[in-house]
């Protein structure tokens, strides 16, 4: 055996060069699925939605079927850009209940479920309200609310919070008591503080929980708004979205009608992206639910 110059024997380690081309192709194989995919992930939709308008339009077309029973794609949209001056203040009107019950939601959706967990007699106490609530349907006590509250406003937001407050409420109760044991035992073992247990463990470990039941809740209140505009009828405080779609139903104006129909869904899609934003940007760097995975 030869020896180099420097010491050495001057041999190389051996490279299994079927091995690298295997390994080389399988990871060029995996970069060409992962782009695939991320433009699958918004061309589909795209895809899908834009077939679903244009066989809605070639359906209406091909039947001749009239505006007052089924509106083509292309006059709900004229309708829409033509009816604004009408349709854009009730969207604030709609907008505005259903965000004020949001926020109420999650204020005493969090507040009550730290009670919760501090307090097992005051879960015990006042979780099967929070159920009856919740399992009560809202079209049976939103006739209610609206004669033993005089402010009709404020009957809306009532209405629109008791469908968006119980998962708040559920949500961060479980992830409050779904901190880790092992880390609850270290806390006790040095003498941690009922207040700094809450603010150090307990709470960063509901956050998962309570963006999850944000996203729910975000959908629930826009839900519980339109249903307690519907319930209230002309009597609806400042006559939002659910009132104008009633009364185009009244005129037969059925364009005017899918029109609103799209404004609430065009919310309901935005308020669903800012939750799951919020979601991603609170937890993209440490929980399982939002990191990249190879």
């Amino acid at each position: 055996m030869s020896i180099a110059e420097d010491g050495t024997s001057g041999l190389k380690p051996a490279v299994n060069e079927p091995e690298s081309a295997l390994y080389d192709a399988e990871e060029a194989r995996y970069a060409r699925a992962r782009r695939i995919e991320a433009v699958a992930k918004w061309a589909l939709p795209i895809i899908v939605m834009t077939l679903a308008i244009w066989g809605w339009d070639r359906l209406v077309v091909i039947n001749n079927i009239p505006k007052y029973i089924l509106p083509s794609p292309g006059l709900v949209v004229e309708t829409l850009i033509k009816d604004w001056g009408i349709l854009y203040p009730s969207m604030l009107v709609t907008l505005k209940i259903t965000l004020t019950a949001l926020a109420v939601a999650v204020v005493g959706g969090v507040l009550l479920a730290v009670l919760f967990t501090q307090s097992k007699f005051a879960e015990m106490s006042f979780f099967p309200f929070a159920v009856i609530m919740q399992v009560t349907p809202i079209v049976s006590v939103a006739p209610l609310i609206f004669i033993y509250v005089t402010n009709g406003f404020v009957a809306l937001i009532l209405c629109a919070w008791i469908v968006a407050f119980f998962p708040i409420l559920a949500n961060t109760t479980l992830g409050l008591k779904s901190a880790d044991h092992n880390l609850r035992d270290l806390m006790t073992i040095y003498r941690a503080n009922r207040w700094q247990r809450l603010r150090y463990l307990q709470l960063p470990s509901a956050l998962p929980y309570f963006l999850g039941g944000l996203r729910i809740a975000g959908g629930l209140s826009l839900i519980g708004a339109i249903v307690a505009e519907y319930v209230a009828g002309s009597t609806a405080a400042g006559s939002g979205l659910a009132f104008r779609i009633l009364e185009a139903s009244y005129r037969l104006n059925i364009p005017r009608m899918y029109a609103g129909l799209l404004l609430i869904a065009l919310m309901g899609v935005a308020i669903f992206m800012i939750t799951a934003g919020l979601n991603h940007f609170l937890l993209r760097k440490w929980h399982e639910s939002a990191l990249k995975r190879d």
